[in-house]
């Protein structure tokens, strides 16, 4: 005969199977867990994303990098036999519902993939690989400085897409961007390096420099504003600066920048302002995701007026 269960016994067995589906043992998930470097669509088409999974108190969540802007939280990751499903709002996406993508974990290969919905309500497939360690060299040896920007010409420049608007040229030795415009990029590729630039950005105007195209750390007009990731100086969307060094609009300022492995110091107007910190992954806008090989060097130039003069990269000769 069949024993009835009191309401207290049954309301006890419910939430606890329920934490059951949720709370997977921390066996169970430790593949998912951790960074991934994200490829959407294919083709030409195809556009960089980011995607951290962490596990806190027995739940999946994490953070998020789309085709631009900064890192967002997620909030529920759901994972079990393999198969991943998460979802958030859009950011600067034209969507009106949530981003969602589902996939699948090969752990073999440490690959997830699957699909997602553009913002044209097309399918899109999408690959995600272990996001490499990059870790610093232990005993860095720097070679010859390389003139990237010397005031002569843009030898050694390129649009990142020939099909922009192009509003950059070369006057009075100086590297001059006037909107509309596009992005540049260097035609040699880097790995570790030091760089110094000196820049003036115009009144209520943005650019910022990528690291091996997939770094942003911001330029913009934010004299006198309190440090934060998405003004001048910091690490976009990830790492704020220590202060505001920030000199006025219209004035030439300096930026010195290292970049060894992951781990990134900046230097503003000679302020130590992000000093030996780890970059967690790409950031919006970036060229593309493949953080294990080297990348050139970007200049963004569509989201206002901007100079720069004195562009010299330092790389590491050898490790």
């Amino acid at each position: 005969m069949a024993r009835k269960l009191s309401l207290p016994v049954l309301f006890c067995l419910l939430v606890l199977g329920g934490n059951a589906i949720r709370d997977v043992p921390a066996n169970d998930n430790k593949d998912i867990v951790g960074r991934w470097d994200l490829t959407v669509g294919t083709g030409g088409d195809a556009y960089p994303s980011w995607l951290e999974v962490t596990r806190k108190e027995g739940k999946l969540a994490g953070r998020f990098v789309g085709r631009v802007g900064s890192a967002r939280p997620i909030k529920q990751i759901d994972f079990g036999a393999n198969k991943l499903k998460f979802s958030l709002p859009p950011q600067y996406e034209n969507m009106k519902t949530d981003l969602v993508f589902e996939g699948g974990l090969d752990a073999s290969k440490r690959q997830l993939r699957g699909t997602t919905t553009g913002e044209d309500g097309r399918t899109l497939g999408w690959l995600g690989v272990a996001a490499p360690a990059l870790p610093k060299p232990a005993h860095p040896k720097w070679g010859a400085p390389v003139t990237l920007f010397g005031g002569k010409d843009m030898t050694g420049w390129k649009l990142k897409n020939a099909k922009l608007p192009n509003g950059w040229k070369v006057a009075n030795g100086l590297l001059e961007n006037k909107m509309p415009s596009s992005d540049i990029v260097t035609e040699q590729k880097f790995k570790d390096f030091k760089l110094h630039l000196e820049f003036n950005v115009a009144p209520k105007s943005n650019s910022g420099v990528y690291l091996r195209g997939r770094y942003e750390v911001q330029i913009q007009d934010d004299f006198g504003k309190p440090p934060e990731s998405h003004l001048i100086g910091g690490l976009y969307g990830f790492i704020d600066p220590t202060e505001n060094a920030a000199r006025r609009a219209g004035e030439w300022q300096t930026y010195d920048i290292t970049l060894l492995g992951r781990y990134v110091t900046v230097v503003l107007n000679g302020k130590t302002v992000i000093n030996d910190k780890e970059i967690p992954g790409i950031t919006g806008g970036a060229l593309e995701s493949r953080e294990g090989e080297p990348g050139p060097l970007m200049l963004q130039g569509d989201h206002g007026d901007v100079s720069f003069r004195n562009v010299v990269l330092t790389p590491v000769a050898f490790e």
